[in-house]
């Protein structure tokens, strides 16, 4: 999909560029680009298992701590989302 901005009457270059690195940002094209931009491969099923039961013991040790005092409640991490 080709993004197109033509020069307004009276518009300066930095305008012009500005308005561009906006419906740039704003269309996806970029964020998709860098995403593709080193091939990944899927994670078998076993890497997926191994990292799910890795979280979930860390997950478990931070609260272990944060009950014996030894660990701050950071907000956000090591929670489950909903």
């Amino acid at each position: 999909m080709p993004l197109e901005v033509k020069k307004q009457d009276r518009e300066t270059s930095q305008n012009l560029v500005r308005r561009f690195s906006r419906r740039m940002k704003q269309s996806g094209i970029l964020l998709s680009a860098r995403k593709s931009r080193f091939f990944e491969r899927k994670k078998s099923r076993q890497m997926k298992k191994r990292s799910a039961l890795r979280k979930e013991e860390l997950r478990k040790e931070y609260e272990k701590m944060e009950k014996l005092g030894k660990q701050t409640n950071v907000k956000g991490k090591f929670t489950k989302r909903s």
